[in-house]
């Protein structure tokens, strides 16, 4: 039997007994939203199964993968604000360290070609990686990693489960985050019942103003429906950055100071603002777009038309954009109890 809704992308099925005082199991798989394109990740060679999810949940909460036994990818990734790190400018490891960009949502992964704000990282499977070696977030290795979960009880017959035989090692670790992060799918906001014309998806007089707005100013680079074009921009934050931005990883002159253009799916959800986190509030934000663009040497095409810098937006049009913001909160997803935090073992 296949339990499925148009607003399900997790899909029940109900298997087999192995005996008659078994309960049946429900196993989930990846299904695409009714309104999304077809995902870049497709979980092949990585089948999502319960066992696998659960290890990669458990993974996702355990501290043990830090080098001090005091963080882990929850830290900086809470569920309630989208897994972003809510009012922290930058993330916060091990040793009170503070790093230099601020943590971004986790959602809707398997829709991106690379990641991090530079998108130094190529591959989901791969996105945990800087996390455990970065000396100020987990300040771990993975020989380390490895070697702490193998020593931990519950886990060799956790990888049984996931993987058919207790062998832990890296690639396994990350398979099995991939199918937890992969299956954080946000797709049940009041914008997306709007879009599939369901119940709860009645926009206000204000909220279709604000969409109007928003498609005439903002679309060209937070494309619908996942509101990124998935590109790298200068949005002349700062005239002279300190940080290279996606240079780092290219080398390429033309992309200093540039940084990738996040979704504004449960944007309300996700402050602080920016790979740097300096601006606290959505109307900060859209003021930054009227009249704070900086004339960056590759400042974007789009904020630098007829010599002028930025997005001419006054004060209403501002506020009735903020209004079609916030549709864009998907409160089923921060509330999901699949991704919640697990305490420890």
């Amino acid at each position: 039997m296949v339990i499925s809704l148009l607003t399900c992308w997790l899909v029940i099925t109900v298997g087999c007994k192995k005996n008659d005082n078994e309960a049946p199991q429900t196993a989930i798989r990846f299904v695409v939203p009714s309104n999304f394109p077809t995902p870049v990740y497709q979980f092949t060679n990585n089948t999502v199964s319960n066992a696998g999810f659960d290890l990669g949940h458990r993974l996702f909460y355990e501290n043990a993968l830090s080098i001090d036994n005091s963080t882990n990818c929850g830290s900086c990734h809470q569920q309630f604000a989208a897994f972003a790190n809510l009012d922290h400018q930058v993330s916060h490891g091990v040793n009170n360290c503070f790093g230099t960009r601020n943590s971004p949502p986790l959602f809707n992964l398997a829709w991106q070609q690379n990641f991090m704000w530079d998108g130094g990282v190529h591959h989901i499977e791969l996105s945990a990686l800087n996390a455990f070696v970065n000396p100020c977030e987990m300040a771990n290795t993975l020989d380390n990693v490895v070697k702490t979960l193998n020593n931990k009880p519950s886990y060799p017959q956790l990888f049984i489960s996931a993987f058919g035989s207790s062998e832990i090692n890296s690639q396994r670790i990350f398979k099995a985050l991939a199918q937890f992060t992969g299956m954080m799918v946000s797709a049940n906001s009041k914008y997306d019942k709007y879009s599939r014309k369901q119940n709860g998806g009645e926009f206000t007089n204000d909220e279709l103003a604000g969409y109007a707005l928003f498609k005439q100013k903002c679309s060209s680079c937070h494309t619908e429906p996942l509101f990124t074009d998935n590109s790298f921009k200068s949005n002349g934050l700062e005239l002279n950055p300190k940080d290279a931005g996606r240079e780092i990883i290219t080398l390429a002159s033309a992309d200093f100071g540039a940084f990738r253009v996040p979704t504004l799916r449960n944007v309300a959800l996700t402050s602080p603002y920016m790979h740097n986190g300096s601006l606290s509030t959505l109307a900060q934000v859209l003021n930054h777009y009227n009249s704070g663009v900086k004339n960056h040497i590759n400042l974007d095409a789009k904020l630098k038309q007829n010599g002028v810098l930025g997005i001419p937006l006054s004060a209403t049009e501002q506020q009735k954009i903020i209004t079609f913001l916030n549709t864009l909160t998907d409160n089923e997803f921060i509330h999901d109890p699949k991704f919640a935090e697990l305490p420890p073992l």
